[in-house]
């Protein structure tokens, strides 16, 4: 059968111009700087439902995916982008009943991905240690229903707290190699570490430092996105791409070296 929305879904709400809107719906009228729509008007209807503004304006009532989530946050903070979340969630092998740990929760973008991933049987255990952004992480989490699945904690230095045979280790902070020894500690054997910095000298900075430990399998990459004109007559790359947002760095955890 075909799912119907309810009073109370979070739709994404496509306008003619390109615009996206990750709305609720209630009882309420939803306006564009062009036009507005009666949200209350798609309760019964199916995702995918075309609304016509008062003005004349298409709009199409989809179903939101975690990418529109992730995009649509709100945000205190940088967020790490969804080309870097595909492959952070590959490399640390992130999947049902996991337990993963991320230390630098920011506005949640990462932690909701994680939290996803998971799903209802796995925990992410996120440290923050500013009390604003935590409660801005709790509230993103909390909107698209994935609170429950993450354990929040404070400032992780000078280390985790009781964590250990964790599945995975993410750091995102500005000086990871401070967490290196606690992390290999909450780290199983041969379990993977991840971490994010945006310059070259902090990965230099944190590459010395893993040679220092039992981590093995080091990697280095950068992702760059591009995107094309939507023209099949003359198909080519925008004029901007998605290039730097931040290097990632990789490695797995051994008992020695």
């Amino acid at each position: 059968m075909t799912e119907r929305i309810r009073e109370g879904d979070l739709i994404l709400l496509l306008s003619g111009d390109g615009n996206t809107y990750l709305l609720r719906v209630e009882d309420r009228p939803f306006h564009t700087h062009r036009d507005y729509v009666k949200l209350a008007d798609l309760v019964g209807q199916p995702y995918g439902t075309r609304l016509t503004g008062v003005h004349g304006t298409p709009f199409y009532a989809l179903r939101p995916v975690i990418h529109d989530y992730l995009m649509k946050l709100k945000r205190a903070t940088q967020i790490i982008y969804p080309k870097e979340i595909g492959i952070i969630l590959l490399k640390l092998d992130v999947g049902p009943g996991k337990t993963i740990v991320e230390c630098g929760t920011g506005s949640g973008a990462l932690t909701m991905a994680l939290a996803r991933a998971v799903g209802p049987e796995g925990r992410v255990i996120t440290y923050e240690k500013e009390d604003r952004f935590r409660q801005l992480a709790r509230e993103n989490l909390r909107r698209v229903g994935l609170e429950e699945r993450v354990v929040f904690k404070g400032a992780a230095e000078p280390g985790f707290e009781e964590e250990e045979e964790a599945d995975a280790v993410f750091l995102d902070v500005r000086e990871p190699w401070d967490l290196l020894d606690t992390a290999w500690k909450a780290l199983k054997g041969g379990a993977p570490l991840g971490a994010l910095v945006p310059t070259t000298n902090q990965v230099s900075r944190l590459l010395q430092a893993l040679g220092e430990l039992p981590f093995v399998a080091l990697e280095v990459q950068e992702v760059l996105q591009r995107f094309y004109k939507l023209n099949p007559e003359r198909l080519r790359p925008e004029d901007r791409m998605v290039a730097h947002t931040g290097y990632l760095i990789f490695a797995r955890k051994v008992w020695e070296r």
